[in-house]
Formats: C-alpha cells, sequence, structure tokens
C-alpha cells in the first residue's frame, strides 16, 4: 500500500493498493479489487476480504459503481451504488474508488472531522467531480486535497478534442498539455489539471502526483498499457 503523502490529522487513514499481495492471476495478477473487469469472482472477493482482514475494526466499505460522472453520495454500508466519489464523518467508515490510470484524489478537512474521496478520469474532471466532492466541505480553503497514482504526463495522450474541452472550462488549462509527436494529440498532465480545478475552486494545499501508473508496471495496473487488467482501490477512513 502507499500511504497519502500530505499534512492531515493522524487520525484520518489513507492510502492506495498496489498490485501486489493478493492471488489473481494472469492479467489481473494479483491484488485486483475490481469486480466489474472479468477476473474470476471468488479471486476478487478473497482479495477484497484480505484488504478488510487488514482493518478488522472498520465498518463494511463502500464500493462504488463508476460511471464517469460527478455523482457524490455519503458512504454506508448498504451495498454498491453508482457514483464517483463519497465521503463521511464517520468513524469507521471507509470510502474507497477504484483506478488503473484515472486519479484518485483525497479529501480531508483540517480537522480530519470529514474526510472524501472521488474517481477523476478526464471526463469527470472536466465535468466537474471534484467541485461537486468539495461541496460537502463547509470551506474549501479549509480542505486538504492528496493525488493518489494516476497515469503520468508522458503517458497519457489525448484528442484535440480533450483538449479543447479542458480549456473552454478554463483557458489555464492550455498549459497541461504538451503537443505529441502525432497530429492533432496530445501529452496531458492530469496531475496539473486537477490541481487547476482544484484551486481555483479555492483549495490552497494540494499534494501528490509522483506516480505514473502507466510505466511503473511492477506496482500498478494500467488500463492504457494492458487493456484488460485489474483496478487498484484507494481508501481513506476516520480511525
Amino acid at each position: 500500500m502507499i500511504s497519502a503523502d500530505w499534512s492531515a490529522p493522524s487520525h484520518v487513514q489513507a492510502f492506495t493498493t498496489t498490485r501486489l499481495g493478493g492471488c489473481s492471476e494472469g492479467a489481473y495478477q494479483s491484488l485486483n479489487l475490481g469486480d466489474h473487469v472479468g477476473d474470476l469472482s471468488a479471486r476478487v472477493a478473497a482479495n477484497r476480504e484480505r484488504l478488510c482482514q487488514q482493518h478488522q475494526w472498520l465498518k463494511t466499505p463502500q464500493w462504488l459503481s463508476q460511471v464517469h460522472g460527478t455523482t457524490v453520495l455519503k458512504a454506508s454500508e448498504q451495498g454498491v451504488v453508482e457514483a464517483d466519489a463519497c465521503w463521511t464523518d464517520a468513524i469507521g467508515q471507509p470510502c474507497i474508488v477504484m483506478t488503473a490510470d484515472c486519479l484518485p484524489v483525497f479529501f480531508t478537512d483540517r480537522a480530519g472531522s470529514r474526510v472524501a474521496i472521488a474517481h477523476a478520469g478526464w471526463r469527470g474532471l472536466v465535468d466537474g467531480v471534484l467541485e461537486q466532492t468539495l461541496s460537502v466541505f463547509s470551506d474549501p480553503a479549509d480542505v486538504q486535497v492528496w493525488l493518489g497514482p494516476a497515469i503520468g504526463p508522458q503517458a497519457f495522450e489525448v484528442g484535440d478534442d480533450v483538449r479543447e474541452r479542458f480549456c473552454d472550462v478554463d483557458a489555464a488549462s492550455h498549459a497541461a498539455f504538451i503537443a505529441a509527436k502525432a497530429p492533432h494529440k496530445w501529452l496531458a498532465n492530469i496531475y496539473q489539471l486537477a490541481r487547476l480545478r482544484l484551486n481555483a475552486a479555492g483549495v490552497q494545499e494540494v499534494t501528490g502526483g509522483n506516480y505514473c501508473t502507466f510505466s511503473q508496471s511492477e506496482l500498478f495496473y494500467s488500463y492504457r498499457r494492458e487493456g484488460v487488467t485489474g483496478r487498484m482501490a484507494s481508501m481513506i477512513w476516520i480511525n
């Protein structure tokens, strides 16, 4: 697991799993936590149970059916729901998103009384999933954010359409795109795009953005690299 590198209160726990330490095989080797990617359901269940056993004092995690949207819900123990972000102010209630190149974004207020996490692919990011997640906090200036492992700026190639959508929302987004070798293609910095949106919304402390799921194949699943692959889980809760 990779712990969040931020100055959040010590009772806020946050981490992203790697692909190591599970029982899945083949393209999903080994700690695949995604139950929607073609892996054997028994192996996914065993991997999730292994994750939960490490934190037996916690409530049942909130698992999401992610659709690259902007819906944010309060975490509960009521099974899988369709959303791309969740939050809690309850002690011991884990919030989880799954990724394999998309950006997991962790949120906490400075007191550690409320936490949240968002799944930000480029569609959710441009449509405002981070701003929607921030809306559950009373003051964005009181929020700390950590950007978990995602595809790096040297590997995330997109077309003109993606660049134009971001720049139509915020002209400052031009700085997050570098022309690729192929015509009408761009290398996008998803970490920088997230920082721009968070800063514009009033968040003053944003850390992270030091990994590349595409190039660090020994640690991470990558949909862009492998096509058929597993999912990491990013998890946050209040102790």
